[in-house]
């Protein structure tokens, strides 16, 4: 048997804690180490989650001989700098999303770890989940008939704090990399690169996109309808159209939910799964799975794809 896949988090904000949280649920890997701007920062999640090794600093944590790859958990204006500080180090790297903010970066990082044979992974967790598993078998095997939209909404209230990350332009705010890549993501995930963008892009108030309404044509004649907004909760539901039939998934389409496949008869089946956690575990699984087998990057995730979604949302945030 090979040895439990050794993670190091660097960083210790909000998606940190989930990560960690989850972690309980993930087969044959530890968490053994954490990296902070700070001491007492790193010493306190450390003792939430019990990781025994707590560094000062991110270049400490990506030194440690006895990690195996690294958890990249800060605000997305830092992933690449510090994805790129893993890389260098000869650390595997799953990277939070927004993967980056620019193309350029992304590109940047998918070109170094190739050139380095480094796994590394976009975390788009939503990727992972057992209903979107279950999507994607319906699909293949041709249930909805010929795909003809997507539509997603992704809608979050936050109080209007100029220093909060959602708003603060120097912490990459912004509703589009934090809330649209969801659904950017999905519509990708099902309907590819699109060829054609229209967008509607209000600012918030400290000058960031506040909210997007995008439209998204493809090669194929298909179309998505995606929204999202830093001003108020919505649906955050997702549906798929296909000429035989369409998928309706419940809210929170992009974490872990049940839906309903409801035939062009009306006829309805529900799919229901049952699954611990945030789901954020999923990811863990399956970077550990393709490191184990020598893959640089996941089939279900794949880099070229987190390039093109980063491209998209450049398009986009154009409109504003």
């Amino acid at each position: 048997m090979s040895a439990p896949l050794r993670w190091g988090i660097l960083g210790t904000g909000g998606i940190a804690h989930t990560f960690a949280r989850d972690f309980r649920l993930v087969d044959d890997a530890q968490i053994i180490a954490v990296g902070s701007r700070s001491q007492a920062s790193a010493d306190a999640f450390g003792d939430e989650f019990e990781i025994p090794s707590r560094y000062a600093s991110y270049e400490e944590l990506v030194s440690d001989p006895h990690v195996d790859v690294v958890y990249v958990a800060t605000p997305h204006p830092f992933h690449h700098a510090n994805a790129r500080l893993a890389l260098e180090h000869d650390k595997p790297a799953l990277v939070e999303k927004a993967f980056t903010m620019t193309a350029d970066e992304a590109r940047d990082l998918v070109a170094l770890a190739r050139e380095k044979k480094l796994f590394l992974m976009e975390a788009m967790w939503t990727r992972f989940l057992p209903h979107v598993k279950a999507i994607r078998e319906l699909i293949a095997q041709g249930a909805l008939g010929e795909l003809v939209s997507v539509s997603a909404d992704h809608g979050q209230w936050f109080e209007q704090d100029p220093s909060f990350r959602l708003f603060d332009p120097a912490l990459g705010g912004g509703a589009l990399l934090d809330l649209g890549v969801y659904p950017v993501s999905f519509a990708s995930m099902i309907l590819g690169t699109p060829n054609r963008i229209s967008a509607l892009v209000d600012p918030a108030f400290t000058g960031v996109d506040g909210q997007a309404s995008m439209l998204f044509g493809y090669e194929s004649g298909a179309q998505a309808i995606l929204t999202c907004t830093s001003f108020a909760r919505s649906a955050t539901r997702a549906s798929i159209v296909g000429t035989e039939a369409r998928i309706d998934v419940e809210g929170d389409f992009y974490a872990p939910t049940s839906f309903s496949l409801i035939q062009r008869n009306g006829e309805s089946r529900r799919f229901e799964f049952s699954d611990e956690g945030r789901g954020l575990h999923h990811e863990a699984d399956e970077v550990a799975q393709c490191i184990a087998v020598g893959r640089l990057e996941s089939s279900l995730m794949p880099l070229d794809e987190t390039v093109t979604i980063i491209e998209t949302m450049e398009k986009v945030l154009a409109f504003l």
